[in-house]
């Protein structure tokens, strides 16, 4: 069987309000709706999200999507203080497949709109996929990560 040398993928719908502008850190709170393509699906699609917690939405890097691509390591956001790790180890967004994956709750849903909160993309990211969150989903075990990404981290919801 021949190996995949490329992927076409179609955005299902779009991030509609909330941020205007991608920045580094306080997505907590953001409040926008995820709405799907009316010449794709229809309300059915989302029959049964409502009763979902959690939504994780995977979704396109558009904003800088001319800035190079990362394929080695780096220091996260530039600082020397934290050590230089590969693009595989951090979840920046010049990546090879500029794909960005967040959990978000489910506020609301209405036709073929989830409004949501807590969604670290902004007004026009194109969406990919929509999956719902279940504990049986989630990582078993203790979680491991570096002290550099919690310190990232601290101010980014």
């Amino acid at each position: 069987m021949a190996e995949l040398t490329s992927i076409d993928l179609q955005p299902i719908g779009w991030v509609r309000g909330g941020r205007a502008e991608a920045t580094k850190d306080g997505w907590g709170g953001n409040r926008c709706r995820l709405e799907l393509r009316a010449d794709r699906f229809g309300p059915e699609a989302l029959a049964g999200t409502a009763e979902l917690s959690h939504l994780e939405v995977l979704f396109w890097f558009h904003v800088d999507a001319d800035e190079a691509t990362e394929t080695g390591a780096r220091h996260p956001r530039g600082n020397p203080d934290w050590p230089s790790v590969g693009i595989f180890a951090q979840r920046a967004r010049m990546r090879p497949n500029r794909i960005g994956v967040s959990y978000c709750k489910v506020v609301s849903v209405d036709g073929l709109t989830i409004e949501v909160e807590d969604l670290d993309a902004v007004d026009g990211t194109p969406l990919l996929d929509l999956k719902p969150v279940w504990r049986e989903t989630l990582p078993r075990g203790e979680i491991r990560q570096p002290g550099w990404a919690s310190e990232l981290m601290r101010k980014y919801y």
